[in-house]
């Protein structure tokens, strides 16, 4: 039993070490690999056993068997050959890129890199997936051009060193502008590089670089959005997009392109116009609008296309801000007194225009600095020189126009319309100012005094008219007395007679009132006698009817008990014979009317010898009465049967 025994237990021994060994098994005996689904296999060779040990110099990952890292990684999956003491297998988990990020490389290994290069190039290499393939058609060291975007990879990191770095994010309203670290250097006499096509807004850096991009400032820029910029190449500067508002216009000034042919005419030597597209002022304007515009390479002026006002006065300007540094005039006038005023100019600039003023002052500050303010001051000091300070006072509108007109002369050589000059306050010496106000003080003073007695001249006639028209009023009044008083007493005449036609119209129509009202009065009595007869009329045939009805349904109501009686009694008769019949009608008689048939006191002979033959008599008296009463009561009966009937 024993022997037995000991023989099933090495199997079943065996088999458990089988069981709970057996990936220990398979790795010794047949080198048996197995990668998971979430990880690649990382091989290192420790030696080979035929053919080349040792990797090129300069090389650290094997591409053709020999020893050390090798390209081949270990996709997910079975593997039988990789002996322990041959190889060795590190399990790495996929790389992961997550959103809105990107992966850049770094190869450990390749060719060296290009003279003056700093990034490598891209080869077909499944996005660095195979390493092989990478190595095989040429990759190099360093940092990649190309990169990865957000996904899982099977990356060999013993040759790829991986970084992840945000997208580059543009926000509304900008503009990216684009520095390069690598391509061709710029043309002679260039800032920026050449827009070059194809290249996806800098996110295809091999199609750039192929297609002759430049490296360094970029003339082109990127708007709004999302990229898969390698910041290794690119450096990305977020700007304001340029707007033009309303009520002006944009001038550009390109510092980049071809030297373009001038367009501003043989009568305008102040600088060349170009057209779009060229080094220069361009001759077309932009309107209001925001624009993608890179500042590095172009310049916007903005020129007023409404109407501007500029003022030469303290502590006075608009919103423009280009008369910030105007003041008010002083002058001198030809007596000698000096004097402040202020002046406000009103110009125009038409749009066709705007470029040649750029291109002559280069901006709006330029030409108010260099030509509105001198030319508006010189003309107002050398106006008032040929005057005196009241003369210049006394014409100030005459003066307003000349400047006008002079001062339009001279902006048109300029290509500006002055629209209106106006001369606002004059502010004269103090000292001729109180000269000036004595002087008419004492001239105000000549004019009332002058006034007051022309006034006084005035009152004495008024009072000698006022005494002859009050004598005139005590005449007219006499005079206006007789005629009151004829008027009066033609007004009594004429009252007492239309009192008396009023007492008799009165009494007409107080007789004819009475008459109507005795009218009415009869009218109505009349009226409401006959409504009463009439009411009553009804009210009588109408109890008339009642009584007949109640009268015929009483009758009709005795005729039916009547009836209903006889029958009763009929049958009763026939059912009881005559006599019984009378009988009981006769006891319910007795019964129903409280008849006493007994005396309170009994006549009987029984007791009483001496008066028992009385008793007796009234005895019989008595029934012979009730025999007479039921007889006449039958009768009474069928009579009233009969009349029913």
């Amino acid at each position: 039993m024993e022997l037995v025994f000991h023989g099933w237990m090495v199997p079943a021994v065996m088999a458990l070490l089988c069981i709970f060994f057996y990936k220990f098994i398979l790795r010794i005996f047949f080198g048996l690999i197995i990668v998971p689904q979430d990880k690649i296999g990382l091989v290192t060779k420790k030696f080979v056993l035929v053919g080349k040990q040792e990797l090129p110099e300069g090389r650290i990952i094997a591409t053709n068997g020999e020893a050390g890292f090798q390209a081949q990684t270990l996709a997910p999956g079975v593997y039988f050959g990789k002996w322990i003491w041959q190889y060795s297998i590190d399990f790495q988990p996929f790389t992961v890129i997550p959103t809105g990020k990107i992966g850049l490389l770094l190869a450990k290994d390749g060719i060296e890199l290009e003279t003056g290069r700093i990034l490598a190039r891209k080869v077909d290499c499944d996005s660095f997936q195979d390493a092989e393939a990478f190595l095989k058609n040429g990759g190099r060291k360093g940092r990649q051009t190309a990169i990865i975007a957000p996904g899982s990879y099977r990356i060999n990191t013993l040759l790829f060193e991986i970084e992840l770095t945000d997208m580059t994010q543009i926000p509304d309203n900008a503009v990216g502008i684009i520095t390069t670290m690598e391509g061709s250097p710029l043309e002679e006499g260039q800032i920026a590089g050449k827009i070059i096509n194809d290249h996806n807004k800098f996110q295809d850096v091999d199609t750039f670089l192929n297609n002759g991009g430049y490296k360094g400032l970029q003339e082109q820029v990127i708007l709004a959005g999302s990229y898969f910029l390698n910041p290794w190449f690119t450096k990305v500067e977020m700007v304001k997009m340029t707007e033009i508002p309303i009520g002006h216009v944009g001038v550009i000034i390109s510092y980049v392109g071809e030297d373009g042919k001038d367009l501003s005419g043989v009568d305008f030597k102040h600088g060349n116009i170009v057209e779009k597209g060229h080094k220069g002022v361009w001759a077309e304007p932009i309107g209001p609008g925001k624009y993608p515009i890179n500042p590095y390479i172009m310049k916007v002026e903005l020129v007023p296309t409404t109407n501007l006002v500029l003022n030469w006065a303290y502590e006075r300007s608009e919103s423009h801000q280009l008369d910030k540094n105007l003041s008010t005039i002083t002058v001198r006038s030809k007596d000698g007194f000096p004097f402040n005023l202020d002046v406000s100019q009103i110009i125009h600039i038409p749009t066709y225009e705007a470029p040649k003023v750029i291109a002559r002052f280069g901006n709006m500050i330029n030409l108010v600095s260099q030509v509105l303010e001198p030319t508006i001051g010189n003309y107002f000091r050398n106006s008032a020189q040929d005057s005196d300070v009241i003369a210049f006072l006394g014409t100030r509108k005459e003066r307003q126009q000349s400047a006008k007109d002079h001062i339009s002369s001279v902006l048109e050589q300029y290509n500006v319309n002055a629209v209106d000059t106006l001369i606002g306050a004059i502010v004269p010496p103090e000292s001729l100012m109180k000269t000036l106000t004595d002087r008419k003080l004492a001239e105000e003073q000549k004019i009332t005094y002058e006034t007051e007695m022309l006034a006084q001249e005035t009152r004495q006639a008024l009072e000698k008219e006022t005494a002859v028209a009050d004598m005139q009023k005590e005449i007219v009044k006499a005079d206006q007395g007789v005629v009151i008083a004829e008027r009066i007493a033609d007004a009594s005449v004429k009252k007492a007679t239309g009192d008396a036609n009023s007492v008799r119209l009165q009494a007409n129509a107080e007789g004819d009132r009475l008459k109507l009202l005795a009218t009415g009065e009869a009218e109505k009595t009349r009226l409401l006698a006959k409504a009463e007869a009439e009411k009553i009329e009804l009210l009588a045939k109408a109890s008339a009817e009642q009584i007949s009805l109640t009268g015929n349904a009483e009758a009709e109501k005795i005729l039916a008990i009547g009836k209903s009686n006889a029958e009763s009694y009929k049958l009763s008769v026939e059912a009881m014979g005559g006599n019984n019949f009378t009988q009981l009608k006769i006891m319910e008689n007795i019964a129903s009317q409280n008849v006493r048939i007994m005396p309170e006191v009994l006549i009987g002979g029984n007791g009483d010898s001496a008066n028992g033959g009385i008793s007796g008599l009234l005895g019989l008296q008595l029934l012979e009465q009730v025999q007479k009463k039921n007889v006449e009561t039958v009768a009474v009966t069928e009579e009233k049967t009969d009349n029913n009937s």
